[in-house]
C-alpha cells in the first residue's frame, strides 16, 4: 500500500489508476475493431493489467523489459507513442516493423523494450544476455522477462533460469500464470503445485504473488529488483486469470463458468477502485468517469489516424534490401605485416581470436568447456589467462540459451562469439538462429554482431552425431552469413573479418583440417572480402566447384588429371551465403562443365542451390549437365571403412569422369 500524505496519496493513486485503466480501454476499443473486421487478431490482456503496469512502474526507465502478448500495459506505462503503436497493431507502414511483423512482435531500444516472437520463452535467454551486459558494464540495471504458464515447459525457460543462476545475473523472470495455455489447463501442464518452486532448483530467489493485486506486484518487483542488482536473480509467479480467450478466435468455451465467477471480483481494476473507496480517495466509482472519459479521448485521435494510415506497398528491391546483409567491414588500411610463421588450421582460428580480443574488449567467447579446458579442440586454450573469465565464459550445456544470451549481449554493444562444441549440436539452438537472430534486422532490431563457430565434418570416425555438415540448413536464411574456410590463411582472415562483421555469422570449421594442414601465413590477421569465391587453380576443361574439405579432395586429384592433359579449374566458394555467382558463372563460361562437390548428402545440400543457380545463370554456356558429387543420403557411419564409402570423396573420380565423358 501507499504511505503518503492524503493529497499526495490521492494524486499518486489516480496516476496509478490511470496507468491501469489506459490499456484496458485500448483493449476494449481493439475488441470493437476486431468485430468490425478492422484488425485481424487480438491477444487480450484484460484482467492481467496489474502485472504489466505494476512491473513497469516499479522498474527504472533504464531497465530492460521483454514483454509478451498480454503486456500492452508495459508499452503504455513506458509512454511509447500511441500512433506508431497503433500502426504496428494494424500492420501499417508507420508501425515499428513497417507491417513486416504483427502485434507485439517488436521492440524499441529507446524505451528499453525487446519484443517477443511467437516461439514461447525464446526471449528469456536474451534477457540473460542483456543482464550480463549490464553486469559487465557495472550498470545498476536489470532485465525483466515475461512468460506465461505454458512457456515454462519450453526448454528455453529452463536454460534461461539455469544460466541466470549460474552467472548470478541481474535478471527477473515473471510468470503470468493465467491458468491456461491455449485451452490446456495448468493441471495438464505441470505436476507441481506452484511453478515458482522451480526457482530453488536453479538457485534463484522465488516469489509467489497475487498477480491481480497491483500493490503486491509493485512490492514484489521492487524487492526483486533490489535482489537482482546484487547478483541474485528472481523468479516471480504471478497468479492471475485470462478473462478472454488465448486470442479472440479461440473463444472461452473450455473454461467453466464457475472459474469466471471466482475471478470476476478479483479483477485488478475493480480491486483498485475498491481500495480507493476504502482509503477515502474517492467516495463512489462515478467520480472516476471524468478520468475514464479523458483517457478514452486521449487515444481516439491516434487510433483514428492509424486506421487511415498507409498500408505498406510491396517493393521487392526494398524488401530484399531490408532482409539483406549490412556491408562487411573494410578498413582503409590494414596493419603492416612484419613476420610470418608456419601454422596449422587451428592456429589460424586461434590467432583470429587473440588479435580481435586484444584489440576490442567488447568481444566475449561463450561455450561449453571453452575456459580453462580450452574447448574440446583446444581452440581457446590459454584464452582465460589472456582475457580473463569474464570474457571467456563457460556455459552450461545450453546451445539455445547461449545463442539467446549472445543476442542480448549484441543488443547492448558487445560482440559475442558462441562456440558450438560440435556443429551437430547446433540443432539444439536452431530456434534462436532461425527465428530470433536471422529475422531480427528485417523486423525491428539493429544489425546483430553475433558469431557462431561450429566444428563440422567427417573423416575422423566420430559417427552420426559428431560428424554432420549442417551448413546447408542455414543457407536459406536472409540476413545471415554462412562461411566455410578451407585454408589456414582463410581460417585466420575470414574469422577475423567475421568477428568484426555487423551481421550474424555462422562459421563452420572442419574438424579434420584443424591439425592436418599447415601453411606459412602472416602473423597478423587482415580483413578479407567475405563474399568472394577463390580461384584455387585455373583450368579450361572443367570447373570443380566446392568448399571446405572438398577443396583438398580436388587438390588431391588435380595433378593426376593434369598429367592426363585435363585442365581443371578449382573454385573454393568460401561463402555459402551469400554466393559469389559472378565467379562461378565466369568459370563455367570458360570451361563449359562443372562438377559440384560437397560433403553433405545431395538432397538439399549446398550444391542443390549452386546447381539451380547455375542452371538459371549459365545454361547457355554448358556443354554437359551439371553433376553433383555428394556423400550418401544416409546418416554418417562410425566405422572408418563405412565412413570412407559414405563420403563424397569415395566417388569423386567416378563423377568427374562421368562429367568429362559428355
Amino acid at each position: 500500500m501507499i504511505d503518503l500524505p492524503k493529497k499526495k496519496l490521492q494524486q499518486t493513486a489516480l496516476e496509478f489508476y490511470a496507468n491501469l485503466l489506459l490499456p484496458r480501454l485500448i483493449e476494449k476499443k481493439m475488441l470493437t475493431l476486431l468485430r468490425q473486421n478492422k484488425i485481424s487478431k487480438w491477444f487480450s490482456g484484460i484482467g492481467q493489467e496489474a502485472i504489466s503496469v505494476g512491473s513497469a512502474l516499479s522498474l527504472k526507465p533504464e531497465d530492460y523489459i521483454l514483454p509478451m502478448h498480454r503486456n500492452l500495459g508495459v508499452f503504455t506505462t513506458r509512454d511509447v507513442p500511441l500512433y506508431p503503436l497503433f500502426c504496428q497493431l494494424f500492420g501499417r507502414t508507420d508501425g515499428f516493423t513497417g507491417g513486416r511483423d504483427r502485434s507485439f512482435h517488436f521492440g524499441i531500444q529507446k524505451y528499453n523494450i525487446f519484443g517477443m516472437i511467437s516461439h514461447l520463452a525464446a526471449t528469456m535467454p536474451v534477457a540473460d544476455g542483456v543482464a550480463l551486459a549490464f553486469k559487465l558494464q557495472n550498470q545498476n540495471r536489470v532485465a525483466l522477462s515475461f512468460c506465461g504458464d505454458g512457456a515454462t515447459s519450453e526448454g528455453d525457460f529452463h536454460e534461461a533460469l539455469n544460466l541466470a543462476g549460474v552467472w548470478k545475473l541481474p535478471v527477473i523472470f515473471m510468470i503470468e500464470n493465467n491458468g491456461y495455455g491455449l485451452s490446456t489447463p495448468v493441471s495438464e501442464q505441470y505436476a507441481c503445485t506452484d511453478l515458482v518452486s522451480r526457482a530453488a532448483g536453479y538457485g534463484l530467489e522465488g516469489m509467489l504473488i497475487d498477480g491481480n493485486d497491483f500493490f503486491e506486484v509493485q512490492r514484489a518487483v521492487t524487492e526483486a529488483r533490489a535482489l537482482a542488482v546484487t547478483g541474485r536473480p528472481v523468479l516471480i509467479e504471478a497468479k492471475t486469470f485470462r478473462m478472454r480467450g488465448h486470442e479472440e478466435a479461440s473463444g472461452t468455451f473450455y473454461v467453466p463458468q464457475e472459474v469466471y465467477d471466482q475471478w470476476k471480483p478479483k479483477d485488478p481494476i475493480f480491486r483498485f477502485e475498491e481500495w480507493m473507496i476504502t482509503e477515502g480517495i474517492i467516495q463512489h466509482r462515478d467520480e472516476l468517469k471524468p478520468l475514464t472519459d479523458k483517457l478514452r479521448n486521449s487515444f481516439r485521435e491516434e487510433i483514428d489516424r492509424a486506421l487511415l494510415a498507409n498500408e505498406p506497398l510491396f517493393d521487392e528491391q526494398q524488401e530484399r534490401l531490408k532482409a539483406g546483409l549490412a556491408p562487411q567491414p573494410v578498413p582503409s588500411v590494414n596493419k603492416p605485416v612484419t613476420s610470418t610463421s608456419e601454422k596449422r588450421f587451428v592456429d589460424g582460428i586461434q590467432l583470429a581470436h587473440k588479435q580481435a580480443f586484444s584489440e576490442d574488449s567488447s568481444f566475449i567467447l561463450m561455450g561449453q568447456d571453452i575456459a580453462e579446458y580450452g574447448g574440446v579442440f583446444k581452440v581457446s586454450e590459454g584464452f582465460v589467462d589472456l582475457f580473463g573469465k569474464e570474457r571467456i565464459r563457460n556455459t552450461p550445456i545450453i546451445e539455445s540459451g547461449a545463442i539467446g544470451a549472445g543476442i542480448g549481449l549484441a543488443m547492448n554493444g558487445f560482440k559475442p562469439v558462441v562456440e558450438m562444441q560440435f556443429a551437430d549440436f547446433i540443432t539444439c539452438g536452431f530456434n534462436q538462429i532461425v527465428n530470433n537472430l536471422s529475422k531480427g534486422s528485417y523486423r525491428w532490431m539493429p544489425q546483430m554482431n553475433v558469431t557462431i563457430r561450429a566444428p563440422h565434418g567427417g573423416g575422423v570416425g566420430a559417427g552420426p552425431f559428431h560428424s554432420q555438415c549442417p551448413e546447408a540448413w542455414f543457407m536459406q536464411l536472409p540476413g545471415v552469413r554462412v562461411l566455410v574456410p578451407s585454408t589456414v590463411e582463410d581460417a585466420q582472415n575470414m574469422l577475423y573479418t567475421a568477428l568484426y562483421d555487423p551481421n550474424p555469422v555462422l562459421f563452420f570449421e572442419h574438424k579434420k583440417l584443424y591439425r592436418s594442414i599447415r601453411a606459412v601465413t602472416p602473423d597478423l590477421c587482415c580483413f578479407t572480402d567475405l563474399e568472394t569465391a577463390s580461384v584455387v587453380a585455373e583450368g579450361t576443361d572443367a570447373t570443380f566447384i566446392t568448399y571446405g574439405m572438398g577443396v583438398h579432395w580436388a587438390l588431391e586429384i588435380y595433378e593426376e588429371y593434369d598429367k592426363k592433359g585435363i585442365s581443371l579449374e578449382i573454385i573454393d566458394l568460401r561463402s555459402l551465403a551469400p554466393v559469389d555467382w559472378d565467379t562461378l558463372v565466369n568459370s563455367v563460361k570458360k570451361t563449359g562443365r562443372a562438377l559440384l562437390v560437397e560433403e553433405p548428402s545431395e538432397v538439399l545440400g549446398p550444391m542443390s542451390e549452386i546447381s539451380a543457380g547455375l542452371t538459371e545463370r549459365a545454361f547457355q554456356w554448358l556443354d554437359a549437365p551439371l553433376i553433383r558429387c555428394s556423400s550418401l543420403h544416409t546418416p554418417i557411419p562410425f566405422n572408418k571403412e563405412l565412413e570412407k564409402g559414405y563420403l563424397a570423396s569415395y566417388r569423386l573420380k567416378e563423377k568427374l569422369n562421368l562429367l568429362l565423358g559428355y
